[in-house]
């Protein structure tokens, strides 16, 4: 069946054509050119399937002013459905309210409001070429869902604050709550406040699971460029990103959610993070929290301006173990370049990880722990956690010795990299782990020995 608004019995007003057309629940919806404002959510039937919803390249789905419900399209249920060449416009400065975070044990889809598209336990699911802008809550938002494409979205000016005009962690696109067999591909996220790409999930839900997140570009985010939370089998590949972290007043200090170009949460596992590029980072380049079992390859993290340009700067990469269903373990991070970062290179803990072939460029922009403008007394006890290249740790969230790694033909360059290149924490022991054929040198000797390579 192929239905078309042109076919439809002339209504009193677009929303209601709008709406009548979106009844619908099988065969293939043609929606109409120009502006359509709705003042509530438009919730396809919950038995839908085989339903296509495209619009004719200049249609624009847009939030009234007195607009209020979950998203501006809503889809309870349902399978093979396809949504695609549109654009939405959340009208974020009107019906935008302070928001915070959810209490732990309540899923993002049943609290943000005032979302693009929500998709709830739908098979089968294709989003593709959607234009978005000023979304107060998350541009995507697909819950449970199984067989996820989504495609060649822009999404830009979108995402909400809280009560201290901090980012509340909205804007871009979630993935919750055990949704499989999903990809993200070709997206481009610009000027969003919270997260850009994300996979979430519950602690006692089913984690996410077989993803494909590659070939998105990220520019002007508050938060995460990306964040795999709670998954397994996730593909992170030639993502693009520049300014992660940025405006520094939206970050949401208050609460640590320091930015990261690729973050992790809960429990990830059989994991790969490669080839992605980062420029101008105010956070770190990879957050392993949770992370074990899998590789961070080919990646590359770049900031090339002064220390007053990173007040939130980090480590490079770092270990955590904050989920206690975890342990760090057999992680893989070879051939990385991360250049300036505010303190060291890589912080590893656990054991069983191949750290190789990284270059640690322009480490320690900090000066630690020199007199400065920056305080590198996080951990009294340990003067060499925030100057070191690579640091093995003690442990993170959770006590976890740093053994039986091996950390083989990392170059590392920087501020005081002669003296601590490799160091370990009080109690882990270099001996345990195997340490072989890292150069090490300051920045000063470096430049002299470009000056005297042959030209």
């Amino acid at each position: 069946m192929i239905l078309t608004l042109a076919l439809l019995l002339l209504a009193a007003d677009p929303d209601t054509q709008l709406r009548t057309a979106l009844s619908a629940k099988t065969g293939v919806v043609t929606l109409p050119a120009g502006t359509i404002e709705i003042s509530r959510e438009i919730v396809l039937a919950a038995d839908a399937h085989d339903l296509e919803i495209r619009g004719s390249g200049t249609t624009i789905i847009k939030a009234a002013a007195t607009f209020r419900g979950r998203s501006l399209l809503t889809i309870p249920a349902g399978r093979n459905i396809k949504i695609h060449d549109l654009a939405l416009n959340g009208n974020r400065d009107a019906i935008s309210r302070p928001t915070g975070l959810p209490p732990s044990d309540a899923m993002f889809s049943r609290f943000t409001a005032n979302n693009g598209i929500l998709a709830e336990g739908v098979t089968d699911l294709e989003i593709s070429a959607i234009k978005a802008t000023a979304i107060a809550g998350f541009t995507i938002l697909v819950n449970a869902g199984h067989n996820v494409k989504i495609h060649d979205i822009e999404i830009s000016d979108s995402g909400g604050l809280n009560a201290r005009k901090r980012n509340n962690s909205t804007g871009g696109i979630l993935l919750e709550e055990g949704t499989t067999d999903f990809e993200v591909l070709r997206c481009r996220i610009a000027n969003v406040r919270g997260n850009g790409i994300w996979t979430h999930s519950l602690y006692r839900s089913p984690r996410n699971a077989r993803g494909r997140i590659a070939d998105n570009e990220f520019v002007m985010l508050a938060r995460d460029a990306i964040q795999v939370g709670h998954a397994t089998e996730i593909k992170v590949e030639n993502n693009r990103g520049r300014m992660i972290g940025y405006p520094t007043a939206e970050v949401d200090l208050e609460t640590q959610a320091f930015p990261v170009a690729v973050d992790t949460a809960g429990n990830v596992d059989k994991s790969f993070y490669r080839n992605n590029r980062f420029e101008e980072i105010d956070g770190k380049c990879f957050d392993l929290d949770g992370f074990h079992d899998g590789e961070v390859s080919g990646n590359t993290c770049l900031n090339e301006e002064g220390v007053k340009s990173y007040p939130y700067g980090n480590y490079g990469i770092i270990m955590n173990n904050a989920n206690p269903d975890m342990q760090s373990r057999n992680i893989r991070i070879v051939n990385n370049t991360v250049d300036g970062v505010l303190f060291g290179g890589i912080f590893i803990i656990g054991e069983g990880h191949t750290v190789t072939g990284n270059h640690l460029l322009h480490m320690n922009l900090a000066h630690c722990n020199d007199p400065g403008p920056i305080n590198c007394g996080y951990s009294p006890n340990q003067p060499d956690l925030l100057r070191t290249g690579i640091y093995l740790g003690a442990g993170a969230e959770r006590p976890d010795l740093a053994k039986r790694n091996i950390v083989t033909g990392n170059e590392i360059t920087g501020y005081g990299m002669s003296r601590h290149c490799v160091g370990a924490a009080p109690g882990v022991s270099l001996a345990a782990n195997t340490i072989a054929r890292n150069e090490c040198s300051d920045e000063a000797v470096v430049a002299r020995l470009q000056l005297l390579k042959p030209r």
